[in-house]
């Protein structure tokens, strides 16, 4: 019955405010996913990497979200970024999204550089309501719809700073219902989205690394939301960090380098809203790893921390 509840109340509220993108708390690990034009900048070096996030653990139909991407450098300019994701909720609404970013590079000035970024790919949604006992009612009946899936983005940076500007999703798509009588309902809207991105890294020492991030969305129709990140590193192997969500929660993150190509990173989320009340926070794992092509990373001392 609190399923039901929950559903009938994500699913009223959609057919008003427009869904936003998956929410991921260790987006630095994949600016890809938001940001088209965001690159390793390392031609030679080939990053894969896969995220998985439980949300709101506890709750029954709470969402969950995987994501596998790769950023495959194909020279000094120009960078592909591959990504899949799927997210979920309940039994009922099921995304699957495949996109490939293009990324070109310019310099702007001395190690400075400003990188435009086109994302291509296909975005299938499907609503399945079998299982929850309400398709007698026509507004909550089964649809689903693909489409062409368009962002773009810019992404300026240099060793020890980013700022990234993007729209992942610039066409607006919905799952209507069409009833005998010639009304509909909209059950699932999407609409364009926009992320601005930035961060710092302070060298405190050459042991520890300090970067505050943030990252602001914004979504049409509904209310800007924002995150605000600390992360420290040390030794280029230990990474420890926190971050605050507008209104949403408050988590913790950790990062250990495992060898020089793979890392592991993990975060808690605490709800600080209502939310709080219902579930048992929200768990992330993703798992990073680089394939040394050329033999590349010998000369990397210092890898770049975002």
């Amino acid at each position: 019955m609190k399923f039901r509840l929950f559903i009938l109340a994500a699913f009223c509220s959609l057919s008003t405010l427009a869904q936003q993108e998956p929410q991921y708390t260790q987006y630095m690990y994949n600016q890809g996913v938001v940001n088209p034009a965001y690159m390793i900048n390392e031609p030679g070096l080939i990053r894969i990497g896969s995220l998985y996030r439980s949300q709101w653990v506890g709750l029954e139909g709470a969402p969950t979200t995987a994501n596998v991407f790769a950023n495959i450098p194909l020279n000094e300019r120009v960078e592909i970024g591959v990504n899949y994701v799927n997210d979920q909720i309940g039994d009922v609404l099921t995304t699957n999204n495949l996109n490939v970013n293009f990324a070109y590079r310019i310099n702007v000035a001395e190690s400075t550089n400003l990188s435009f970024g086109l994302k291509l790919g296909v975005d299938n949604q499907s609503l399945d309501f079998t299982g929850q006992n309400i398709t007698s009612d026509q507004a909550f009946q089964n649809g689903q719809t693909t489409s062409l899936n368009v962002g773009a983005g810019v992404f300026l940076f240099k060793e020890n700073y980013y700022i990234g500007l993007s729209s992942p999703s610039v066409i607006p798509y919905k799952i209507e219902n069409r009833f005998e009588d010639g009304g509909s309902s909209v059950l699932y809207k999407k609409d364009p989205t926009a992320y601005l991105m930035a961060g710092y890294v302070y060298e405190v020492t050459d042991m520890l690394k300090i970067k505050p991030s943030g990252v602001a969305k914004w979504v049409s129709g509904a209310p800007l939301t924002f995150d605000l990140s600390v992360n420290a590193l040390y030794d280029d192997k230990f990474e420890l960090g926190v971050s605050y969500r507008h209104q949403d929660a408050i988590a913790a993150l950790a990062g250990f380098n495992i060898t020089n190509s793979l890392k592991l990173g993990y975060s808690y989320d605490f709800n600080v809203s209502d939310l709080n009340s219902f579930n048992n926070g929200s768990h992330e794992i993703v798992l990073l790893y680089t394939f040394d092509i050329l033999g590349l990373q010998k000369r990397y001392i210092s890898p770049r921390f975002y």
